[in-house]
């Protein structure tokens, strides 16, 4: 999932805009890998990370 994220980051050209960090648990580890943007917490899965980054990153 990170490598996607980063991936993603990279070809849009903005990896000076966002700043990834990594934690063992926030609380919320029974909706599985979670990501925060502006303090939201959203559940990220292979199937939509592609649509996350679009929304919740892209947008930003």
């Amino acid at each position: 999932m990170v490598e996607q994220l980063q991936e993603l980051i990279g070809k849009a050209g903005i990896g000076d805009a966002v700043e990834m960090t990594g934690t063992f648990c926030m609380g919320k580890c029974q909706q599985g890998v979670c990501v925060t943007v502006d303090d939201s917490f959203f559940s990220v899965s292979p199937d939509n990370v592609n649509e996350f980054f679009e929304t919740h990153v892209l947008n930003k």
